[in-house]
């Protein structure tokens, strides 16, 4: 327990001095991929979140999801990518294969589907090479290109707004 904590303030300092050198950068083109990275807690409807996506106009094929969740039982197995706070090293890295593959993905959209700050969730979406991030206001403003000031449990005025504003801006 300790040693989590020591482990998340250290990761916390090297996302912090990480987000301090951003430059914003525009992205003028039109969303074709996307990523998704949420915490269960808050969310427990993974298919329900794709298919609003899909319902948008958004291919199946060009979706990838990223679960994260606080505890994995050791013999428990999931049908889509999953990872948790063991997986994220001192150094603010991942050892999990699918993790460092789903970072490394050229996203043209990351939606951030969590509205409280755990290092691994910040990690993911601060080393993710995602073009356009959209997030919750509740997490910290340098993280995300767009913010929507609403409710994770809100997951349906989440979409609606987030479609809305990607109307506007051209993306879709």
């Amino acid at each position: 327990m300790f040693l989590n904590q020591i482990k998340n303030f250290l990761t916390k300092k090297i996302i912090n001095k990480s987000l301090s050198n951003v430059k914003a950068i525009a992205s003028d083109g039109i969303i074709t991929t996307v990523g998704i990275v949420y915490d269960e807690s808050y969310l427990t409807e993974r298919e329900a979140l794709v298919s609003e996506l899909i319902k948008n106009g958004i291919q199946e094929n060009a979706i990838k999801v990223l679960v994260f969740r606080d505890k994995i039982k050791k013999n428990e197995v999931f049908d889509y990518p999953v990872f948790c706070n063991k997986e994220m090293s001192w150094s603010a890295t991942f050892d999990k294969q699918e993790v460092v593959s789903f970072v490394e993905s050229d996203f043209d959209l990351l939606i951030n589907y969590y509205d409280v700050e755990k290092m691994p969730l910040l990690l993911v979406s601060q080393l993710s090479k995602a073009k356009f991030k959209v997030g919750f206001a509740s997490i910290d403003k340098r993280l995300n290109h767009f913010i929507i000031n609403v409710s994770a449990n809100n997951r349906a005025v989440f979409m609606e707004e987030l479609f809305k504003y990607l109307k506007i801006l051209n993306k879709i």
